[in-house]
Formats: C-alpha cells, sequence, structure tokens
C-alpha cells in the first residue's frame, strides 16, 4: 500500500505602499484554520499574547489573512504559525513567495509619527516571520562614508519630526555617560541631514573597546531620536552592510548597524604581536 504525504504548507505575503500584509496559504484539508503571528519573547521571558488572523477563501484557491495597517504590534519579531482548529497545536510556516517591492525604496516617502515598519523575512532556521519596528520619529541613514582623511560621513532623512532651533547630533558611549555632540548641515525642508565626525574624536575617549550609539535631538527640546535603517526590505542589516574602519590612535574605528538596524560606531583596540606591522595579528570582537 502506498501512503501518500502531504506536503508542508506554506505562507506566501504581499506588502502594499500602505504597510498592509496580505498572506496566503494553500492548505490540503477543510476547518477552521488561522493564522498566528507568536511574539519572539526575549531571553527569559515568557510569551505574549499573539495577534490572530483569520483565513478566508480566495478566488485562486487560497486561504487569505490580512494584518492591517492600522493594527499595532509592539517592536520585535513576529513569528508565523498556522492554526487548524482554534484548540489545535500551532505549526511553524516556512515561506511561500513574497512580494517585497513596495519596501525596497521606502525611505524615499516622508513618514508621519508614529513611524511603523514592518518586514517580513524568512529566519535562518527557513521559517516567516514579520519584523516590526515602532519609534515616534525616526532617523533613517542613507550614504555613510568612511573617508581616507579618517572621518565617517553621514547622509539622513528625519522622520515624524523635523529639527529646529538647536539641532545637535548626539553620540554616547554605551554604558557610559561619554557624549559626543556634532553639529548637522539641515536641508531647507527640515528634514534631511547630514554630519561628518573625526575618527580620532571617537577613539580618543573610549577606554578599551567601546561602540557609541548615534541619535540626533531634532531641537534644543526635543527627545533623541536615534539614527538606524529601516525603511526598506532588509529585516537584519548587520551582516549585509558592512563598512571599512579606520585605524587612528591604535583603534580601528567602524561605522556598523546593530541587530535592531541602528547606526552605531565600534572602536576596538588593535592587539598586535611584538613586531608585527599594519594589520597583521589584529585580535577583536564584534559589537552587538
Amino acid at each position: 500500500m502506498t501512503t501518500s504525504i502531504e506536503p508542508e504548507p506554506r505562507v506566501g505575503c504581499a506588502v502594499d505602499a500602505d504597510g498592509r500584509i496580505t498572506f496566503g496559504v494553500r492548505l490540503p484539508s477543510a476547518g477552521r484554520p488561522r493564522l498566528l503571528l507568536q511574539p519572539r519573547p526575549k531571553k527569559g521571558q515568557p510569551e505574549k499574547a499573539p495577534h490572530v488572523l483569520d483565513l478566508e477563501p480566495s478566488e485562486d484557491g487560497r486561504l487569505v489573512g490580512v494584518l492591517d495597517d492600522n493594527t499595532a504590534l509592539a517592536e520585535g519579531r513576529w513569528d508565523v504559525y498556522l492554526l487548524d482548529e482554534p484548540d489545535g497545536e500551532r505549526q511553524r510556516l516556512r515561506p511561500g513567495p513574497r512580494d517585497l517591492r513596495v519596501l525596497v525604496d521606502g525611505g524615499a516617502r516622508d513618514r508621519s509619527s508614529p513611524v511603523e515598519v514592518r518586514v517580513p523575512y524568512v529566519t535562518k532556521s527557513g521559517y516567516l516571520s514579520v519584523r516590526t519596528w515602532v519609534r515616534a520619529a525616526h532617523a533613517e541613514a542613507d550614504r555613510i562614508v568612511v573617508t581616507d582623511d579618517g572621518t565617517i560621513d553621514v547622509t539622513g532623512r528625519l522622520h515624524g519630526a523635523a529639527f529646529g532651533a538647536g539641532a545637535v547630533v548626539r553620540m554616547r558611549v554605551r554604558g557610559t555617560d561619554t557624549v559626543r555632540k556634532v553639529e548637522p548641515r539641515v536641508e531647507d525642508d527640515g528634514l534631511g541631514f547630514s554630519f561628518t565626525v573625526g575618527c580620532d574624536e571617537l577613539a580618543g575617549p573610549v577606554s578599551g573597546d567601546g561602540v557609541w550609539d548615534v541619535h540626533v535631538r531634532p531641537a534644543a527640546s526635543a527627545p533623541a531620536v536615534r539614527v538606524g535603517r529601516l525603511l526598506d526590505d532588509v529585516a537584519d542589516r548587520k551582516e549585509v552592510f558592512v563598512y571599512p574602519s579606520a585605524e587612528v590612535d591604535g583603534c580601528e574605528v567602524r561605522p556598523y548597524y546593530t541587530m535592531d538596524n541602528d547606526l552605531s560606531v565600534e572602536v576596538a583596540r588593535i592587539a598586535r604581536a611584538a613586531g608585527t606591522a599594519g594589520t597583521a595579528g589584529i585580535a577583536r570582537t564584534q559589537a552587538a
């Protein structure tokens, strides 16, 4: 006797210009299936309540569920599951086709507050998840250049706020009160900005290794806004956008994106074996 094995269901998705995500899945059997978006807990923390999407039949034979743009999802990672029955066991879903074209140039459109971003992506284990960010305001980094003269040049655009009097770029060494302030160059529209910082200015105040987290304060009385790159289709940027480092005062200084796609600058002391020169023998660890 031959036993047929039903293929593992895969869920596709498409994102529209308003941030709405439409999920579609083909299932071999009838029932009352739903999609479960489960927020991934931080290490050592219990799971929080999921968001449930009803699935409705579509003309092409798929079951479709819609995550509306006005549905609030907390910042984090949301894993996608199938729930066959209300009291059934949940099943993690692998991805089908993903249409993320509208996200590619998402930074070209100005956003109002709050700035909410959702990016479907495939995990390292091959399952579908949704990365979400929710910020009152956001400073989107664009071009980052480490120059031959030992400076870091950053251009970006502010969303959910506007620059005013007393604007400043504020860089702070993580876990300390050490702060470096840089005056930004603000464009006429009050949203575009750029700034330059010398790598020697960042290496000097750091004892040992350290990380500078980058913020802008749009006006003297405004709250600080984290600089990062969220407005496209890349959910995890750290290993994708890799910038060169500058060597100064016995340190490597390198801009990078964190695991949350925020912009930081790493300062790493260079440890060389006796008698070595250049970059040979450098020992360093990568910041989070």
